[in-house]
């Protein structure tokens, strides 16, 4: 059975820093590409980043560009999202989850698509106040 678990969310203030961590049984993590969503307080989730079956290639949405950066460690079956300069916008429950979709460098967005994504954590909590 597939399943993955969310680990690393709290709170932090503004400008600060939290790892989360993305655990994976039931499955070889290697098999597939590992997406990062999040829902924010009154609004849809979405997705953000997402990184593929080798590592190899990654995306982040705009607003997460410079600050976050997503890594994996296939042999720990984990993927990884380090979060630098929070912001009060971040404060959200966030969410990993695993696709076997294989996406063109060309159109590496497309990872961000949720519907692609068949199994899902239960999601972790971050909110950055100060």
């Amino acid at each position: 059975q597939l399943q993955l678990e969310e680990s690393g969310g709290g709170v932090v203030q503004p400008g600060g820093s939290l790892r989360l961590s993305c655990a994976a049984s039931g499955f070889s993590s290697g098999d597939y590409a590992i997406g990062w969503f999040r829902q924010a307080p009154g609004k849809e989730r979405e997705g953000f980043s997402c990184i593929s079956r080798s590592g190899r290639n990654t995306y982040y949405a705009d607003s997460m560009k410079g600050r976050f950066t997503i890594s994996r460690d296939n042999a720990k079956n984990t993927v990884y999202l380090q979060m630098n300069n929070l912001k009060p916008e971040d404060t959200g429950l966030y969410y990993c989850a695993a696709t076997r979709m294989i996406y063109s460098v060309t159109a590496y967005n497309h990872c961000l698509r949720s519907n692609d994504y068949a199994s899902w954590g239960q999601g972790t909590q971050v909110t950055v106040a100060s």
